[in-house]
């Protein structure tokens, strides 16, 4: 995901990342159905995959949050304050239990998780 923020670059319309993986796939699909990306499509090379994703212009910024920090759901407004440079203004994505989510829908189902990464 540090390669996608890097690689935006104006003017650019595509990105090529590899390897590819399940929890990458689903960053990715939190990240289209909020409208930051296109499409994406994964490309199987039979080895570790790669992933081609078309840019709309949207992107500013995505990370990678190391180490997966667990977060209860009292705690996410404080990580939220932390990590978004405004109120309501970007993306905090978790890995729940009931899959990996946004903020806000994790907010909304009452679950916490580990944080994956953040995007606006």
């Amino acid at each position: 995901m540090v390669r996608v923020s890097v690689l935006v670059t104006p003017g650019k319309r595509q990105v090529l990342i590899r390897p590819s993986s399940k929890v990458i796939v689903k960053f990715l699909s939190v990240m289209q159905r909020h409208g930051y990306i296109g499409e994406f499509e994964i490309i199987d090379d039979h080895r570790s995959g790669k992933i081609v994703i078309q840019l709309n212009g949207r992107l500013n910024k995505t990370g990678v949050i190391s180490p997966r920090f667990n977060v209860q759901v009292n705690q996410i407004e404080s990580w939220v304050n932390l990590l978004l440079p405004a109120r309501g203004f970007g993306k905090i994505i978790l890995t729940t239990s009931s899959g990996i989510l946004d903020h806000e829908e994790a907010r909304r189902k009452n679950v916490g998780g580990k944080l994956l990464g953040y995007v606006y």
